[in-house]
């Protein structure tokens, strides 16, 4: 399975989540939250649209039942 990834700044690269979670944003935006896999001490987010989000959801989902 392919991981969810995001842009890390301080490492200025593509990074995976690890721990993800999906979150909703004040704006009402749908978001990923988790930290870098390479750099746990940094927190990193994506913003996604609706149709990714119920795909992160199934993603979970499929990790939480194993």
């Amino acid at each position: 399975m392919e991981g969810i990834t995001a842009y890390c700044l301080p490492l200025r690269r593509m990074c995976e989540i690890q721990e993800p979670r999906l979150v909703t944003l004040k704006n009402g935006r749908k978001a990923v939250r988790g930290r870098a896999k390479d750099a746990p001490q940094y927190t990193i987010f994506r913003i996604v649209s609706d149709s990714e989000a119920k795909q992160v959801e199934s993603i979970l989902s499929k990790q939480s039942g194993t």
